[in-house]
Formats: C-alpha cells, structure tokens, sequence
C-alpha cells in the first residue's frame, strides 16, 4: 500500500504500493527529519529538575498567530520537528482560535514528515472528531494512513469501510476508499474482499470519468492492485517436476499461466490511465511476471529417476523453451527504464528494474553459451505495449 505523495518518486507501489497523503498550504517537498534541538535544564526550588529544549523555550510566550507563523515558515522549510511543535501548541494551547483547525491537520502532516505515525492519527482523529466536511474527510484518510503504518490493519480496514460505505463523498474519494481499502485487505491477505473492493473501484471510476475530470492516481492505484491479486495467486501456484505426474504438472502451469495473464492484462490497464509512477510501477510488474516464471520453472526439481547425464540435457533443453521468458522479461525492464526517464520518475521500481534487467542480460548471455547455439534458434518475440505511451482511460 502507498502513501502518495504529489512531490513523486515516493515509491509508486509507492508504489505501493502507499496511501494517499495531502501536503501542507505551503505544499514542500519532503525533506528528511530534523534533528531535535538539544535539551536544557531547567531546576526549580524545590529541587525537582525538568528537561526543556530550546524549541520549547523558543516557543513559550508566543501567541496563536505568533505561533502558526513559526510553524508555516518552518514547514516550508522542512523544519518538520519545529512545525509539529509550533502547530501542536497552537492546538493545545489556544482552543478557541481560529487557527486551531489547520493547525491540527498541519500538525498531523509534519508528524507524517517525521515518520511519527502514532502521534499523526492523534492529531487527525482530533481533528475528524472536532470538525466536518471535506477536511475532516481528508483527515479521516489520513488516519487510515497512519493506522497502515503503524500495522494496525484490523482497524485500518474498519476506517476505510466506514469511509467507503458514505454515500456523501466524492466519486474521487469514494473511488479511493474502495481503492486503498482493497490495498489494505491484500496486506491482510484477504485476497477475495481485496478484488471486490478493487472492482468496485474501478466501476466508480468507469462511471465518473465521463461526467468529471478525475485525478487518475486512485484509478491507476486500483487497476495496479488489482494486478497484485492476481500476482499472488500467480506465486502460490508451485511447480515441482519431481513430485506431480505430467497431467498435474500441466495443469498447474496452465494455472500459473492463466494468472500471468490476468496480472498482466491489470498492469497494462494501468498503465493506461495514464499515472506515470503506476505506469512505472506496473511496468516493472509485467517484467518480474515472466522473470518469476522463468526462475522457478529452472529450479524447480528434477523429474524423479534421471541419470545424470539425461538430467543435464533436460536443464539444457529447459533453458532453451524457457529462454523467450528472459526476453520477455528483459524488454519490459528496458522499456520499464524508458517510460521512466521519459516520465522523470525516480522510484524504487526503477531502481529494480534498473538491477533486474542487468541480472537477465547475464542469464541470457549464459543461455545462448549453452550447447546447440539457444540463442540462434529461438527469436525475440515481439515487444508489448509500451509503457512510455499509455492509451487515453476511455480507449
């Protein structure tokens, strides 16, 4: 699941693979963690002693508007520790005012800079119990975010549900409710709940997208998704030569090639829609699809019985039949890294992609050394759909 973040390059499936967050008024791009100014001591008569930071002391004294200056400018920084504190005494300190609203969300959002996922669903919880409307629904998917994160999946899936089941969002919301609460049900690996919800997604989108210009994040985000269902079925189907007669061992692979197929067709409708960080993620997908396969059909055990000599020609005519998988595999990578740079995305698939392309180039340099000349026998195949120019959502 991702977190989406619009500076991109976050992971796609960061993919993804991630929630949606939004950004603070000034919108920055994320900058790595403050570190914490150091403490200073303070001692009372008493003799009790209290450990307080310059930021607290920087901070005391100054009134809401004060304060929410601090934390803007600090925010559009990258100051994230400074803006948290700032936005959080607002909050606490001065409840009647009228920055309080934004200052708890903003609050939350520098939190989730910081990776203080406990402490962002404080504030955006308090923030959907205290206010309504489109913000407060926005908190809400904040909170799931963090609840996501923090692994508290049971009740990351109630908050989607509830979300989902409102019939007074958005279609852009509603559409991502659906869409990461199916991301949160494959985490739980309630892979049938996770499909229909995906589904569902993509029926609203299908619905909305002719009465209203939608973002197509959400849309892509559940078409790739949907590709990760049917990827994890693909993997859980085995093949093992020495174990299942040949009828058995036909039918699984007919079976783990049917899922390729479906995982394949989502990706591509993926990247369709036309989001470059799910176009890349996805791309790279379909390139691991075929790279999977040829991996685990050549190390999968050998047919019982074999004397050596006949089970070195069965791995050499293996790799032969399986050599257009490693091509299969290297063209999407290529052409994965090519949507890429012509996207200017930099996520963690493109670093994959980048490794895994230059890993089956050696396994197919190997292939084409083996007795018989593999290479000259068998033709690359024709090349799929090209990422770098997704169709229009409506083609």
């Amino acid at each position: 699941m991702s977190t989406r973040c619009r500076a991109r390059g976050a992971g796609a499936l960061a993919v993804a693979l991630c929630l949606s967050t939004a950004c603070a008024s000034a919108r920055p791009a994320a900058r790595g963690p403050q570190d914490a100014p150091p403490a200073t001591e303070v001692s009372f008569a008493e003799g009790t002693a209290v450990d307080v930071s310059r930021l607290d002391l920087e901070l005391a004294g100054k009134n809401d508007e004060e304060l929410f200056a601090i934390a803007q400018a600090a925010f559009a920084a990258g100051d994230y520790r400074r803006a948290a504190a700032a936005f959080g005494r607002v909050a606490d300190l001065h409840p009647a005012s009228s920055r309080r609203a934004a200052a708890l969300f903003d609050a939350g959002l520098s939190h989730e800079r910081l990776a203080e996922w406990r402490d962002a669903l404080r504030r955006f919880e308090q923030f959907d119990a205290g206010y309504a409307g489109p913000d407060a629904d926005e908190a809400a998917f904040h909170a799931a975010a963090a609840l996501w994160r923090l692994a508290e999946l049971a009740s990351a899936r109630a908050a989607l549900e509830r979300l989902a089941a409102r019939g007074d969002l958005s279609d852009a919301n509603r559409i991502r409710a659906f869409t990461e609460l199916g991301v949160v049900q494959i985490d739980l690996a309630d892979l049938d709940a996770a499909e229909q919800s995906l589904r569902r997604a993509v029926s609203l989108w299908t619905d909305a997208r002719d009465r209203e210009r939608l973002d197509p994040y959400h849309p892509a985000q559940a078409h790739y998704y949907l590709g990760e269902v049917a990827r994890r079925r693909f993997r859980a189907v085995a093949l093992d030569p020495s174990r299942e007669a040949d009828s058995a061992l036909e039918a699984a692979l007919e079976r783990k090639s049917e899922f390729l197929l479906a995982a394949q067709g989502y990706y591509l409708r993926a990247i369709r829609v036309g989001d470059p960080d799910w176009a890349v993620a996805s791309g790279y997908r379909i390139g691991e699809l075929y790279d999977e396969l040829h991996a685990q059909m050549t190390a999968a055990p050998l047919p019982p019985g074999l004397p050596d000599e006949e089970a070195k020609v069965y791995r050499e005519e293996l790799a032969r039949k399986v050599r257009v998988l490693l091509v299969k595999a290297i063209t999407v990578y290529e052409q994965t890294l090519q949507a890429a740079r012509q996207g200017g995305v930099d996520n963690r698939f493109v670093e994959e992609a980048q490794r895994a392309v230059e890993r089956m180039k050696r396994s197919l340099v190997e292939a084409d050394a083996l007795p018989g000349d593999a290479g000259a026998a068998a033709p690359a195949p024709a090349a799929p759909p090209h990422p770098a120019a997704p169709a229009s959502p409506r083609g």
